[in-house]
């Protein structure tokens, strides 16, 4: 990745949680480069990172580019809301995550009503930082439209 954002600690996990999440996941491996997931890409859960770096980041907005380290919790707002992930993650290290599927980590929610506080305020972070990201990308595609000679259309 030519692009490397920002370190980001938004979305870390309590040792409660990650220990919890420990019992539910598959560990799996990810090389540089190689995705988690991409956005629009259906859900399949949530990634816990156990080591290395991620990035998280938004189709042609890379200066929203943001690095995840280990004991970040990726993927929530589309594992609560079972829509499409809107962020893409990428390995930018050799990193190993937890995966856990959706179903598992809803249940925990349900059954951890002091996990999902936690989940929720990380949750409230990162839509926070993806409303920001798409702003920017809406205003961003504004701005390249071409001018239509003064004539205003309605859709």
């Amino acid at each position: 990745m030519t692009h490397v954002g920002a370190q980001c600690n938004i979305l870390k996990a309590s040792p409660e949680l990650k220990s919890e999440l420990q019992g539910m996941g598959r560990k799996e491996h990810f090389s540089p480069s190689q995705a988690l997931f991409r956005e629009d890409d259906g859900n399949t859960g949530v990634f816990l990172l156990l080591s290395g770096k991620v990035c998280m980041s938004v189709k042609g907005l890379p200066k929203l580019d943001r690095v995840f380290s280990a004991g970040s919790l990726l993927g929530l707002p589309s594992t609560f809301t079972g829509h499409t992930y809107s962020l893409t993650a990428v390995a930018v290290t050799e990193s190993d995550v937890l995966h856990v599927a959706p179903d598992d980590f809803v249940r925990l929610m349900r059954e951890r009503s002091d996990l999902c506080r936690e989940a929720t305020e990380m949750l409230g972070r990162e839509v926070t930082f993806i409303q920001s990201a798409l702003a920017e990308r809406r205003k961003y595609v504004t701005s390249k439209r071409p001018a239509l000679n003064g004539v205003l259309t309605s859709s």
